[in-house]
Order: structure tokens, then sequence, then C-alpha cells
């Protein structure tokens, strides 16, 4: 049985800065839990570069954006378990987790932050009919084989989606021997960052075919081949335009789903459109003195950014554990307006600045105003991309006198 003020679970770069951020709120007993052996989360695998740009102005890779994490961590003395694994939550903030060094352990903590980041979707997530063969991996998976085994997964690979870890991987294995055929994408626009098209195909002169997907796994030990169909303005494939293409491995980057079990053991209310938390502009969940950041809330582009929510997180939860924050609270919905997907915090509750981070439904390649209303605020941006996400931050001072849902609206200008 222990006692804390703040408890955080995931020792990702949401985890991380969350941890830092609440001791240097004032916050004395943090504890730090994390599942794997090591801290820095998926950040150990990822060894290209361009993490911590906007946070440090440096080009950091991976693990050496974790390694600076870290080390300010330990100045701290914030406490780690490492190898723990969280097993309930409860919504009176107590948690069970299980440890070969500490044994059963149950957590009374005054406040939580949750950062346990995402998973990756599988072939079954999708849907993908055919045979079962070996030689079907999730990119994350492949990222680990090669960056940290040092396992070559196959030599003839398709990949499928072109999520950021996708294309990132799309030139690490040409980079490897292997011969990337092409990159698939079922959506008429790519799903990464524009920069991880160019750096990592275009430079590489890997192909990449929108509106394409997989319909059919060939092989019965080894994956042999897959079919390949475009598919109409509804996602459906067309028949007449199936292509077998022969390859040893197939590739899976189709999509990201934040890790909310423990959320839903705690009955935090969850977003159907980013599969997170709903939350307010301090990262607090609808059960008073939970927090959540990072990508368990929602998949975010930049690691800049799960920083950014997991310093408010950090902040604010240890703010609670001393009673700054009172349990009652009011806060008004933020809704999606015209060509809006999704928003993040889905509530404001008159705390700090509002800072919205916001997926356009459908690509605009042309000049484009946010509307925030109320109150009213509007910012230009040059494009809208679903796959480049838009951050707009409204200062506390206009949202004083608000109290109808906000909306926020994608026009073009």
């Amino acid at each position: 049985m222990m006692q804390v003020d703040v408890a955080v679970i995931g020792s990702g770069p949401a985890g991380l800065t969350a941890a830092i951020q609440a001791h240097k709120s004032g916050a004395r007993k943090v504890l730090l839990l994390e599942r794997e052996e090591e801290l820095g989360g998926i950040l150990k695998q990822c060894i290209h570069n361009g993490f911590g740009l906007e946070q440090f102005k440096q080009n950091y890779t991976g693990p050496e954006y974790a390694e600076r994490l870290i080390k300010e961590l330990e100045k701290t003395g914030v406490q780690c378990f490492l190898n723990t694994l969280v097993t309930d939550l409860s919504s009176d903030r107590v948690i069970t987790a299980l440890s070969p060094e500490h044994g059963a352990l149950e957590i009374t903590a005054k406040s939580i932050v949750l950062a346990m980041g995402c998973r990756e979707r599988t072939r079954s997530s999708v849907g993908i009919p055919g045979t079962r063969p070996a030689g079907i991996f999730t990119a994350g998976v492949v990222q680990r084989f090669v960056n940290i085994d040092g396992y070559l997964p196959g030599k003839k690979i398709v990949i499928l989606g072109s999520g950021d870890i996708g294309l990132i991987m799309a030139r690490r294995l040409t980079l490897e021997g292997a011969t990337v055929i092409g990159v698939y994408e079922i959506m008429s626009y790519p799903g990464g960052l524009k920069r991880n098209i160019v750096q990592c195909l275009n430079d590489f002169d890997i192909p990449l075919y929108l509106s394409h997907t997989v319909t059919e796994i060939k092989g019965k030990e080894r994956l042999e081949g897959v079919v390949i169909s475009k598919v109409d303005g509804n996602l459906h494939p067309v028949q007449g335009t199936e292509e077998l293409i022969e390859c040893d491995t197939l590739l899976l980057s189709v999509g990201l789903i934040p890790e909310n079990e423990l959320s839903k053991k705690a009955g935090i209310e969850l977003s159907p459109a980013t599969k997170g938390p709903v939350t307010t502009e301090i990262m607090e969940t609808s059960v008073p003195g939970i927090f959540a950041c990072g990508n368990v809330s929602t998949v975010f582009d930049l690691v800049d950014y799960v920083a950014q929510t997991g310093t408010a997180a950090g902040a604010f939860a240890a703010q609670y554990a001393f009673g700054s924050l009172s349990a009652d609270r009011q806060s008004v919905d933020i809704v999606a307006g015209e060509n809006v997907r999704l928003l993040f915090p889905q509530r404001y509750g008159f705390q700090d600045d509002l800072v919205l981070f916001i997926r356009a439904a459908e690509p605009v390649e042309k000049p484009v105003v946010i509307e925030v209303t109320p109150p009213g605020s509007k910012v230009n941006r040059v494009y809208a991309r679903p796959n480049e996400m838009l951050r707009v931050k409204v200062p506390k001072e206009k949202l004083a006198e608000v109290r109808q849902p906000i909306r926020v609206s994608i026009r073009e200008k």
C-alpha cells in the first residue's frame, strides 16, 4: 500500500514531461509507473531525427530526446517503478499494479496522469481477407525488429497505409537492403506528414499509390503476394483493377488507437472521434483528479505536441493534489464545425488558455481560416490537410464570458 501526491502511468514523452512538470510544480511524492524495463516508451526504437525541434530547438533522434528527458527526470528524485504493469484503476484514484521487484501494489494517489500512449491497428482491425501466412507485420513491430533487435523481416516489401511510421520504415528498410515495392493508401490523400513523404519516399524513389488497398493475401506458410485494387469514392474496391504484387512481407501502417483500457475501468468518458478521454484545456478527464496527455488522448503528429500536453497535465495534476483546483468546476463543450474531423480538447473549463489541436475532415490546398466562435477568433493558414494537425491558441481572457458551446470550423478564405 502506497500513498503519493501524483502518479504517472507510462514513461514515454508524455509521461516523462508530466512527471518532471509535476515535480517542478511542487509535488514531492511523484511516482512514475512503466511496464517495460526501460524509460522512454516508443522513443527507444525511433532512431530517426525530427524530435524536439519546437521544445528544445534541437534536432534529436528519439533515443537522444528520451535521454535528455530522463536526465532531467533523474535530477528531480521522482520515484520510478519499471517492469510494473498497472492492471486496474478506480475512479477514486486507486491504482493496482504488479511488479517482479515490488510484488502486488495498491497505490492511492491524490491525482493521476494517464500517459499510456497508443497501439497499432492490426490486420484484423481493417479486415483484409485471404490466408494467414507468416510475413505480415505492423509498422511499429518492424521498427523494433530492425532498430533494436537487428532483424530484417523480409526482402520484398509492400506497405499498406501511409502513416508516419510506415513512411519512416520504408526508408529504413531500403537503407537496410530490402526492396520496398510501393506504399498503398486507401484514402485519396496521404496519411503522414509532408516532410516524411518527401524525405522517406520521394528521396528514395519509392512510389506512393493513393486510392489503393490490399484486397487479398496470398501464401500458405510464408506470404507470397498481395492483391492490390483501386477503390472508389466510397472506399470500395473497383472490380477489374486487381493486380497481384509478389512480395514476402506486408507491413501495415493503418492507424493508431489510444490505449484506454485503464480509462474505461475508471469510468472515464471517451470521445468517439479521438478514441481517447474527453478532457478540458488542463488535460483533466471527466473523473476529477485524473488527467490524460499525449497519444492516450488523441494521436499527435509531433512529439513536441505530446510534450506540451504532458507539461500541462503534470502542472495541473500537482495543483489538484494540493487542493488548488476545486472539484466543482464549470465547463463548456467544444464542438466540431465545418470541415473539422476531430478536436482536442473537447471541453473548456476556464482555467487556462485554450490550445486547440484540430484535424481537417477533407484536404483544402488553398488558404483557409480557422474560426473559433465564440469569442470569434480567426486564424489564417495556407492549407488544411487531415494528415497534418492544426494548432490554435485562444487566450483565457477572450473566453471568460463564454457560456455556450465553442464551435471550431475550417473555411476557405
